[in-house]
């Protein structure tokens, strides 16, 4: 590895824990450090609150940031995010279809046999099954650009059903999604944690995995057929690792945004190279930091107010990215 990557990899490695530390220390509720290690409420609110959704941050951030780098490189788009498939709209049908659904035919979502799924349940089926049906496509179709206009009209049929039900719902059931698409990191249990948690990581396993044919497709789909490589495998080994990525932190946290687009350009212009071996571990350590600084934020340290983390995340990240447009010229 080059002097320079590990230097770059030091330093932000340094700032994503002074961060976490921040997230962890400042918050809403307004407890000086030695309230938050030397009282009962203190350290309630540290390991039972601040701790969980301090981890939950970084690794939802870790995940978006290596998804989105998977979309950019797959469709050769640096507009590429994500949920540009879909997933995100199909876990907000699932979810519209639980809160908004139900409570349309007269029934409530917790008083019925699907109350064991819970809302994360309703995102993950949602999610899982628009991933399906776009594996169903990749195998029909030659290119990715095809694929990729086809996974863009899915998400919009599916985000036309949401307005529908959006349009016929009652208010309870319409502010409990609204709720849901700001997107939180808190208020998971343990055992969520815990699916999370292996749901990200075998997908960052696949991410992994695919570095080599990440690298080669990078270069365009004919050169990587000279290489001998199976375009179709290759792109249902990327969507079934974006897949776990994505599809778990909306499940478990909403549709977070933004983090996707923007972690893998900053990336790419601070570390010069396109090389997914040095990318994917880049994007992994920024878009922990990135994520985290947005969560120490939303929280309004000492205000007692929790601004939407889509919402922090947005103005945080926005600059970040003109900044590097400008410089790019």
């Amino acid at each position: 590895m080059k002097k320079k990557y590990t230097i770059h990899y030091i330093s932000i490695l340094i700032i994503l824990i002074a961060i976490m530390i921040a997230d962890l220390v400042f918050g809403s509720a307004n407890y000086s450090i030695h309230e938050l290690f030397n009282t009962t409420i203190g350290r309630e609110i540290l390991f039972q609150f601040r701790l969980p959704k301090v981890f939950v941050a970084l690794i939802c951030g870790i995940a978006l940031s290596i998804c989105g780098l998977q979309m950019q490189t797959l469709f050769r788009n640096p507009l590429a995010d994500p949920y540009i498939l879909g997933i995100s709209s199909g876990a907000g049908l699932g979810v519209a279809l639980y809160l908004m659904g139900m409570s349309l035919i007269g029934l409530n979502p917790n008083n019925t046999l699907l109350q064991s799924i819970g809302t994360a349940g309703a995102a993950l089926i949602g999610a899982v099954a628009i991933t399906i049906l776009i594996l169903y496509t990749s195998h029909k179709v030659k290119g990715n650009l095809s694929l990729l206009i086809f996974g863009v009209m899915i998400g919009f049929i599916a985000s036309a059903f949401v307005s529908l039900l959006q349009y016929t719902s009652n208010a309870h059931s319409l502010k409990a999604y609204v709720l849901w698409t700001m997107g939180s990191f808190a208020g998971l249990d343990s055992l969520q944690i815990i699916i999370l948690t292996i749901l990200i990581s075998i997908g960052i396993i696949l991410a992994i995995a695919n570095i080599k044919d990440l690298n080669a497709i990078l270069h365009g789909e004919n050169y990587a057929n000279s290489m001998g490589l199976n375009i179709k495998k290759i792109r249902n080994k990327i969507l079934i690792s974006t897949t776990l990525l994505a599809g778990a932190v909306t499940a478990f946290c909403g549709p977070i945004g933004f983090l996707g687009i923007a972690v893998p350009h900053i990336a790419r212009f601070i570390f010069k190279d396109a090389n997914h071996k040095v990318l994917i571990p880049a994007s992994a350590l920024i878009g922990g930091a990135l994520t985290l600084c947005a969560d120490t934020l939303s929280g309004l340290p000492g205000s007692s107010s929790v601004v939407p983390i889509n919402t922090m995340a947005a103005l945080l990240g926005i600059p970040v990215i003109l900044v590097i447009i400008f410089k790019k010229n």
